[in-house]
């Protein structure tokens, strides 16, 4: 996000509406990653870094035919998983942390996905951002993972101004009533993505605009 004059925190009051808004519109809100078990969400979170969601779903639809499991993907090996996933961004990289990844929860985690942050973050292409993901989709846990997406949004709005990811993360935690926490990551991350885009917000069909800090909210496009 652009340097610019920060937005003001928004209150209480209006944090509690823009969620009661999200659920209105969306009461199941789902990420767009296809998987299978804990471990294939694993896996496409970490190919999914730097990545659209769609790019990865087309590279682990046969990838997870053939390695559902730690185990299977081990057996692959590095150059086969490497061949599988070559149309992502970084696919070198990522096709070596998902092997090495894979050789962990063997020796480490007798071949499960573990359910804690620090377990999660202690696997190659592991970051916070992705064992979030991980805890709040698959063990349901009430984190938020703060992509470009989230931190757009929580900067913008003033739910959740901030200077870096972790500050947004912290700051969102505290802010979002604890009845929406374990869906808001969801909410944010696709109004993020398909509502409030980097470029031009499409502020005219905007569910949360009323509450919003954002100015100047962007006109609806002109009709020829």
């Amino acid at each position: 996000m652009a340097k610019g004059k920060k937005v003001k925190r928004l209150p209480a009051a209006d944090v509690e509406a823009i969620f009661t808004a999200f659920e209105r519109d969306n009461p199941e809100p789902k990420g767009e990653l296809d998987y299978v078990n804990a471990f294939t969400l694993l896996v496409a979170v970490v190919l999914s870094a730097q990545a659209t969601d769609v790019g990865v779903n087309k590279a682990t639809k046969k990838l997870f035919e053939l390695a559902p499991s730690p185990a299977a993907m081990v057996a692959l090996g590095p150059e086969r998983i490497e061949e599988l996933v070559k149309t992502i961004g970084l696919y070198r990289t990522k096709a070596k942390n998902v092997f090495a990844l894979s050789q962990l929860l063997i020796e480490r985690h007798n071949g499960e996905v573990p359910d804690r942050r620090e377990a999660l973050e202690a696997l190659p292409g592991v970051g916070r951002k992705t064992a979030n993901v991980v805890l709040n989709i698959f063990f349901k846990q009430p984190t938020i993972a703060v992509d470009t997406h989230l931190f757009r949004v929580g900067n913008r709005t003033g739910l959740a101004p901030g200077d870096n990811p972790l500050q947004v993360e912290e700051a969102l935690l505290k802010a979002v009533p604890e009845h929406y926490l374990l869906h808001a990551h969801h909410w944010l991350i696709l109004h993020g993505r398909y509502v409030c885009k980097a470029r031009k917000p499409e502020c005219w069909r905007c569910i949360i605009r009323e509450w919003c800090r954002f100015e100047p909210k962007t006109p609806a496009p002109k009709v020829a």
